[in-house]
């Protein structure tokens, strides 16, 4: 908050405060407009003022101060992640770069228990994966324990839903886009300590694992059907792609995160979405640096 702001707080009395936050109710939209901007005006003070009203018995009351509230934390989220994208390099923590973009959307989130949860799937699996003889085995055990027991599964109805890109989301539905599955399969991988990387095909995103005797492809979209580096090939042709290698390299956790930044803008322009649009495009230009 800057000095201005802080002056400009200072001089409402508890009164002259208790007044605005009783206005914020009103049923004329013009009020509420009006309270609501002024409110904006006292930057974070006013969520102070404001977090008790988020129980509020009044149900008007309740939404509109937590939606005050959130559009302060939203704020904060979205100048940290921002920060993030320009101090890091090609190579950083993919998960707290996910987990960082999950809270410009969703900054009420818990993401301690999020990571329990991923901690819990490679849990399930570690004890398995000791009799796995082979890659064919390991990735089958996985596999099973991820799409048939989890029910992870693309969501191929409503693909270009928005929340389809936020691992919060991804967790609690058990669906999402082909990257942010990926993201998952490849977050619970770390955890086994399993070599896998993701693959940016035009178009479709896949994880590899490779060992020093085969290379197998995963399409996390479609229930982890393995597949080899012919298929892969065969799908470039297929979708009118021409086939240079780079499109069978590792993609960076920076290339990840503007891909995945590039899909929500895409999504949100489509959806007439100015404020989230620009956003994206802010995150876009941070990465791009």
């Amino acid at each position: 908050m800057d000095s201005s702001t802080t002056m400009m707080a200072t001089k409402l009395s508890d009164a002259q405060r208790q007044a605005l936050i009783s206005l914020l109710a009103d049923e004329d939209p013009a009020i509420f407009q009006t309270v609501r901007q002024k409110l904006l005006t006292y930057g974070h003070e006013a969520a102070d003022w404001l977090r008790p009203q988020t129980l509020s018995e009044d149900p008007v009351m309740r939404r509109r101060a937590r939606a005050i509230v959130q559009h302060f934390a939203q704020q904060d989220a979205d100048n940290e992640f921002l920060a993030f994208c320009l101090r890091q390099g090609d190579d950083f923590d993919l998960e707290e770069a996910v987990w960082l973009l999950a809270c410009t959307k969703y900054p009420g989130i818990n993401v301690e228990a999020y990571q329990a949860m991923l901690d819990n799937f490679a849990s399930a699996v570690r004890d398995r994966l000791i009799m796995a003889q082979n890659s064919a085995q390991v990735l089958g055990l996985l596999n099973d324990y991820l799409f048939r027991e989890q029910k992870f599964i693309g969501n191929e109805h409503n693909y270009y839903d928005p929340d389809n890109s936020y691992l919060n989301r991804v967790l609690d539905r058990r669906t999402g886009n082909p990257i942010s599955l990926c993201t998952v399969y490849l977050l619970t991988a770390k955890r086994l300590r399993l070599p896998a990387v993701g693959i940016g095909l035009p178009g479709h995103f896949i994880c590899r694992y490779q060992t020093a005797k085969e290379t197998v492809y995963i399409d996390t979209f479609n229930q982890g059907r393995l597949l080899t580096k012919s298929d892969c090939i065969k799908y470039l042709h297929n979708h009118n792609h021409g086939v240079h290698e780079e499109f069978l390299t590792p993609v960076s956790p920076r290339r990840m995160l503007m891909r995945m930044c590039s899909n929500l803008h895409q999504i949100y322009q489509q959806m007439d979405l100015p404020e989230d649009t620009s956003r994206l495009q802010r995150y876009l230009v941070a990465l791009a640096r």
